[in-house]
């Protein structure tokens, strides 16, 4: 179904964004800029949620479970 591998492409771009942000240099590239312009959007929405812990945010492992319970519950659906 070409929703869930929307939302599966969407997390592997959530993986590679939150590793980027440990990489200040590479974030701050072409790629780095685009793919957090992608991404930003929703780890902004679960920062807001739930706000960073001593720095850290937390709001792409949110997101992550978040997409993840929809592709099961789209999958149950269809």
């Amino acid at each position: 179904m070409v929703l869930i591998d929307l939302l599966e492409l969407y997390k592997w771009l959530i993986i590679i964004g939150a590793l980027l942000s440990w990489l200040p240099g590479v974030a701050n590239s072409a790629l780095g800029r685009g793919l957090l312009r992608v991404t930003q959007p929703v780890f902004n929405f679960f920062d807001r949620i739930i706000p960073p812990i001593f720095g850290i945010s937390l709001s792409p492992v949110w997101a992550f479970i978040v997409i993840d319970l929809l592709e099961y519950g789209i999958g149950a659906i269809f």
